[in-house]
C-alpha cells in the first residue's frame, strides 16, 4: 500500500506525478485559516509531509502520530524542532547545495545595490528628479578593492566570497566556528573574530544559520563596532538581527546602509521603519527565487522524501 503524504506547497506537475506514483498524496496550496483544520485532519494518516512555510508546532506534530519523514523545500529548517522529530525517529530532510549559487547571486546583488544606491536613485529618476548633471549627493560607494566580511563561511558564504575575490578583487575576511582551509588557500581569506570582522569590513554579509547563539547577533553593540562607511547585508536569517537597533544605526549614521533579503517578520509589515529609509535595499526573501533553482529544490525535496520513506537517510538528512 502506498504511504500517505501531505503536500502543503504547490510543486511542478511532473514532480507531483512522480510523488503520486509512489504515494497517496493529499494536496494543500499553502496553509491558511480557511484550510488549517483540514490540514490538521489530513495529518492523522500522514507518514510523510513535504512543503515549506508551515511551523510544525507541538500541536501540528501531535496531529501526525504516523509521521516518519518531513521534507522541507528549503535549506533552512527553522519550522521544525529537530530534537522533537529525532525523539520520534522522524527524518527531517532539506535541500542544501542546490540553491547555493543562486542565493550568493542575490546576496552580491544586495552588496552592489546598497553600495551604488541603485533602488534609491532609480526611484529618483522615475520621480522626475534627474534634471541635470548629478552631484556628490547622488554618488555611491565603490565595491571593487574593498574588504568584505562574511559571517558564516558555509556553502553560501564561500560562494559570496568567491564572487568578491575573483570578480571584484576584494579582500575577504570571515567569522566562522571553524577554519575553512579551502577559502584561505583559494581566496586568500582570513579567519577573524566577530569583533575584527565588524571593525575591518566595508561590507558585513550575514549568512549564519539561526541558532540560539546567533539570534540578534547583530544588535546595538555589534553595529556600533562597524565603520560609519560600512554596509550591512543580510542573506541569512532575519532573526539574526535586532531590527530596531538596525533602524537606529541607519538613521543615526552608525553605518552607511543595508541590503536585506530576510526579516524577523515576513512578509515585512508595511509599517516597518526599514521601508522608509532611503539607505535600505529591501527584497522579499528572493534568495533562491529563480525558476530554475526553485524547480531543482522541489525535485530534491521529492527525492528526499521518497528516499526517507524507503528507509534511506544517507543524503540531505538533518538528523540521520
Amino acid at each position: 500500500m502506498k504511504p500517505n503524504v501531505v503536500l502543503y506547497r504547490k510543486i511542478p506537475d511532473d514532480l507531483l506525478a512522480k510523488l503520486q506514483e509512489q504515494c497517496q498524496v493529499t494536496f494543500f496550496d499553502g496553509i491558511n485559516a480557511d484550510n488549517r483544520a483540514a490540514f490538521i485532519k489530513a495529518l492523522a494518516e500522514a507518514e510523510g509531509v513535504i512543503g515549506v512555510g508551515v511551523k510544525f508546532t507541538d500541536e501540528v506534530l501531535a496531529a501526525a502520530p504516523k509521521l516518519r519523514a518531513a521534507s522541507t523545500i528549503s535549506v533552512g529548517y527553522d519550522d521544525f524542532d529537530v530534537a522533537k522529530l529525532s525523539a520520534r525517529s522522524i527524518a527531517l530532510m532539506h535541500t542544501p547545495g542546490v540553491l547555493t549559487e543562486t542565493t550568493a547571486d542575490t546576496i552580491f546583488t544586495l552588496v552592489l545595490c546598497a553600495a551604488r544606491r541603485i533602488t534609491e536613485l532609480a526611484d529618483k529618476v522615475k520621480n522626475g528628479e534627474w534634471q541635470g548633471s548629478i552631484g556628490p549627493d547622488w554618488y555611491g560607494s565603490n565595491v571593487h578593492g574593498k574588504t568584505i566580511g562574511i559571517l558564516g563561511m558555509g556553502r553560501i558564504g564561500y560562494a559570496v566570497a568567491k564572487r568578491a575575490h575573483f570578480g571584484f578583487d576584494m579582500n575577504v575576511i570571515y567569522y566562522n566556528r571553524s577554519a575553512k582551509p579551502e577559502a584561505e588557500q583559494q581566496l586568500n581569506a582570513r579567519r577573524c573574530s566577530l569583533d575584527e570582522v565588524l571593525a575591518e569590513a566595508d561590507f558585513v554579509c550575514n549568512v549564519l544559520p539561526l541558532m540560539p547563539e546567533t539570534r540578534h547577533i547583530i544588535n546595538r553593540e555589534t553595529l556600533a563596532k562597524m565603520k560609519p562607511s560600512a554596509f550591512f547585508i543580510n542573506g541569512g536569517r532575519g532573526a539574526s538581527v535586532d531590527e530596531a537597533a538596525l533602524v537606529d544605526a541607519l538613521k543615526s549614521g552608525v553605518i552607511k546602509g543595508a541590503g536585506l533579503d530576510v526579516f524577523e517578520t515576513e512578509p515585512l509589515p508595511v509599517s516597518s521603519e526599514l521601508l522608509s529609509l532611503p539607505n535600505v535595499v529591501a527584497l522579499p526573501h528572493i534568495g533562491s527565487a529563480t525558476h530554475e533553482t526553485r524547480y531543482e529544490m522541489s525535485k530534491m525535496a521529492v527525492e528526499n522524501l521518497l528516499a526517507a520513506l524507503n528507509g534511506d537517510r544517507s543524503k540531505n538528512c538533518v538528523n540521520p
